[in-house]
């Protein structure tokens, strides 16, 4: 009685942990198999490429377009593989949103449950020397991309861009989610990018009164910094940064001698302006729950503002940075920067509120996270300049053959040093200089001299000894 009992209960045990784990087996295999489709616009981007890891963390399919202006395919295959087996479900395809055929074909081969719009150029410097560039470029490829979304039937759209404030404007300080009307002002109009993300929301705004079948979220941010706490993905701008913390990042590598602070003089506790910084993990956890807020059935066109809340100086940022990396930031300060805002910083509580998010990281988690990226990929997403442009054609004949022989560069100040500047790097010279080009990795360098003059093709330039 006693052994019949014992085997019986053996087997009831039994029974209940084959149970477990054939539950826990299934559950595991549901959690890889995507819940919904997202298409992302500028996927491959530093914001754009945060929010696609964490939607593929969170289970969904994701379809990347991206035209590579100013990003690289290697952070999407990094994605890939910080996603592990969930990788599989992300694919990327290279094209222009104003590439109406393009994108057509892509919305006839597969159906998307929403849009996260990323894509678009976004230097107020540039913005304002080349407007035609920018209107045709953010206005027109974002109204092609609505356009062909309402002929596939996809009206589920999430719009996410930085916001640049005027100064002395109503959105001054607290900046309210509704007050944006501010942007407006004469002061504001020289930050042409800015006005551009306006017209695209009013478009956004108008587009669902004439149809109220569209759900629309439009979320507003604020200076976003760090990276992916696995130091595998980061901001990597091309040419010069126009964000403080890429600045700093590049001065900390050795890629540039200081750092320059526009404006010492403002009525803040140090004298240097004051932003609202936010986590780019956070920012890209914010578009996930705005995602998710989009599955309520009241939702029409809806704005937030998604920051920490807080106001940071530049002083205090580049503080928390030195403490993360123990490197010293010199500094130059200049005279402050025309239509640059005093003190800018986020009301975040309508975000808290309704989409039950909430910033979790600190400036500190911010600097850390960001120096894990920059020393990781002092050049970004490729280890060194020679990898980021090793898809280029080189013409070996630009390059005096003394160069091969001696271990010299050659620093021709003219567009064509950028062919002689990747031959060094092919011909496995250890190191070179371009005048013509942003980078200068020499400075890494104990010293570099002038040997000579040369000319070639009747374009003269200096010859670097570098040790």
């Amino acid at each position: 009685m006693i052994q019949a009992f014992s085997t019986l209960d053996f087997l009831q045990h039994l029974s209940l942990l084959l149970l477990i784990v054939l539950c826990s087996w299934t559950f595991v295999k549901r959690r890889y198999v995507p819940t919904m489709t997202i298409l992302v616009t500028g996927g491959a981007g530093y914001i754009g490429s945060h929010t696609v890891l964490q939607l593929l963390m969170g289970g969904d399919k994701v379809v990347v377009v991206d035209n590579l202006d100013n990003s690289s395919e290697t952070a999407i295959k990094r994605v890939q593989e910080l996603a592990g087996e969930r990788g599989k479900n992300l694919t990327f395809h290279k094209i222009d949103l104003r590439d109406k055929p393009a994108l057509e074909k892509l919305f006839a081969s597969q159906k998307f449950n929403a849009v996260i719009h990323f894509a678009g150029l976004k230097a107020v410097g540039e913005s304002v020397q080349k407007p035609l560039m920018y209107y045709d470029n953010n206005l027109v490829g974002t109204i092609v991309l609505l356009e062909v979304m309402a002929a596939h039937g996809s009206r589920v759209f999430i719009l996410g861009y930085c916001v640049w404030l005027a100064e002395n404007g109503p959105m001054h300080r607290g900046v309210s989610y509704w007050c944006y009307e501010s942007l407006w002002s004469d002061k504001a109009r020289s930050a042409n990018d800015e006005i551009f993300q306006l017209f695209i929301e009013e478009m956004c705004r108008d587009l669902y009164q004439s149809d109220k079948t569209w759900k629309i979220i439009l979320l507003r941010y604020f200076n976003p910094v760090g990276a992916h706490q696995s130091g595998y993905i980061g901001e990597d701008p091309r040419g010069i940064p126009n964000n403080l913390m890429p600045f700093v990042q590049q001065v900390a590598v050795g890629r540039r001698n200081a750092l320059t602070v526009f404006g010492s003089d403002y009525g803040t506790k140090d004298g240097t302006g004051v932003r609202d910084y936010i986590h780019v993990v956070d920012l890209a956890d914010g578009h996930l729950a705005a995602l998710a807020k989009l599955s309520d059935p009241s939702v029409g066109c809806e704005v937030y503002n998604l920051g920490t809340g807080k106001g940071t100086s530049v002083l205090e940022m580049v503080s928390a940075f030195e403490k993360a990396s123990g490197k010293k930031i010199p500094l130059v300060m200049a005279a402050r920067r025309p239509g640059d805002a005093e003190t800018v910083y986020a009301e975040t509580d309508k975000a808290e509120r309704e989409l039950k998010w909430k910033a979790k990281y600190g400036v500190d988690e911010m600097c850390r996270d960001q120096w894990n990226w920059a020393s990781k990929n002092p050049y970004g997403d490729a280890s060194n300049p020679k990898s980021r442009l090793s898809s280029l054609k080189i013409n070996a004949s630009l390059l005096p053959p003394a160069a091969k022989l001696t271990g010299v560069c050659l620093v021709f100040e003219i567009p064509i040093a950028l062919n002689l500047f990747l031959l060094a790097w092919e011909l496995g010279l250890k190191h070179f200089s371009a005048e013509a080009s942003d980078w200068k990795p020499w400075k890494l360098l104990n010293t570099c001299q002038v040997v000579g003059f040369t000319e070639s093709l009747g374009m003269g330039g200096s010859v670097y000894q570098c040790s």
